[in-house]
């Protein structure tokens, strides 16, 4: 690919036009148009490198970097506005939950539509057919319409018919992290296959570093839309964990008024005690909560929620001070908080937030959801437990508390 470009207009809609919308279309954006909503911006700028055939190439960054849309260009998705990406060879792409499917037709009739556009003969996909529903494990609903699975299922089956149909060229993003820790596994052992074994050409865009870097001998960090670095896989990621644009752990918050109480800052920090997002699975943790009572709150107590960032509303971890969650003191005044995360989640991505509360009232402030990173970033003893991201535990952690101010 040689200066690939993409540019937006904020605001710009997106989507087909039927002539009556067009005509009333008119009449009324004049009225709601917002100046600054035409801004445009360069979603990816003057991209260029070269891919060979076999090759693994893993592609990170910070949400929002473009990776999703490079994809979406080199699919044929969408069309880029400068530059060209010449490709040779079928293309395979598993880009979101479910891609490719049509939802009114069966997992079966699913899994022969996708092996026709990726133009597979029909003997072909016949002769792989009961890998790919055994691999996705869809056994009992593959003669139910899509749209009646699971996104768990949908994935599952998608990824299954993309390593499975071989396809030269394999695009996929980060969707596989929608799938449960033991599909995860199973499929990176299948990528790790395809690559070896097969020689087939891969760009894989993920959050998990671990997996990039088993996988990929070569990396490329994209940054605000353009590559940051090319390189050995290694070099790469140790830089970008390395930089401030992931390492956003120290949110403050601004003040409010009329509040009892409120959340004035929170800190991440390794074991080594330095100020990141990115930590070692192996390692613990800690979370640091200065926050402020304008008066005397009886009850009141501290609640940590942390949740794997692929699903929602449901928490591997529910932390709640020690004391039977009462710390004190619960006095008027500013404190600050400190509770220690012990090294028993798996590697991803975590979603965490704070809030201070009573039993009478479920939230007198809460925190923005603040993301963070493990990684087996070192030798660990530890193996990997792979618990299920969607179960529910609750653990009583020692909060320390102090009054600094």
């Amino acid at each position: 690919m040689q200066g690939i470009g993409k540019k937006y207009k904020r605001g710009q809609y997106a989507g087909y036009l039927t002539l009556r919308d067009s005509l009333m279309g008119l009449f009324k954006r004049p009225q709601t148009d917002n100046p600054l909503s035409k801004k445009e911006f360069w979603a990816l700028q003057d991209i260029s490198f070269e891919v060979k055939e076999g090759e693994v190439i893993g592609i990170i960054g910070s949400n929002g970097a473009g990776k999703s849309t490079l994809l979406k260009i080199l699919t044929g998705i969408t069309e880029p506005t400068a530059g060209t990406a010449l490709i040779k060879g079928r293309v395979g792409s598993l880009l979101e939950v479910g891609t490719g499917f049509h939802p009114e037709l069966t997992g079966r009739e699913n899994i022969y539509l996708n092996g026709a556009i990726l133009g597979m003969p029909r003997s072909e996909i016949r002769r792989k057919f009961d890998q790919i529903v055994d691999f996705a494990g869809v056994e009992q609903f593959i003669d139910t319409p899509v749209k009646r699975f699971s996104s768990g299922m949908q994935v599952r089956l998608a990824f299954a018919v993309a390593a499975h149909l071989e396809p030269e060229i394999l695009l996929i993003d980060e969707v596989l992290a929608v799938g449960d820790a033991a599909f995860q596994k199973k499929s990176l052992a299948k990528m790790e296959e395809v690559t070896q074994k097969q020689g087939r050409t891969i760009l894989f865009v993920s959050h998990n570093m671990e997996a990039i870097q088993n996988l990929c001998e070569t990396c490329v960090w994209l940054d605000n839309g353009q590559v940051k670095m090319i390189g050995q896989t290694k070099q790469v990621i140790e830089a970008y964990l390395k930089s401030s644009v992931i390492n956003q752990a120290v949110k403050k918050f601004s003040a409010k008024q009329n509040k009892e109480a409120q959340i004035n800052k929170i800190t991440v920090k390794n074991a080594t005690g330095q100020v990141t997002t990115v930590l070692d699975f192996a390692c613990p943790f800690s979370i640091e909560i200065e926050y402020e009572l304008a008066k005397d709150i009886p009850q009141f107590f501290l609640m940590l929620k942390i949740g794997h960032e692929s699903v929602r509303e449901k928490y591997v971890l529910i932390g709640l001070s020690n004391d039977n969650n009462y710390p004190n003191p619960t006095k008027k005044g500013k404190y600050k908080a400190v509770v220690i995360i012990p090294p028993f989640l798996n590697t991803g991505r975590y979603n965490f937030f704070v809030a201070l509360t009573t039993h009478m009232i479920p939230y007198l402030d809460s925190s923005e959801s603040i993301s963070i990173t493990l990684n087996q970033l070192s030798s660990s003893p530890y193996p990997m437990i792979h618990r299920n991201p969607e179960s529910q535990v609750l653990i009583p952690l020692k909060w320390n508390i102090t009054q600094p101010f």
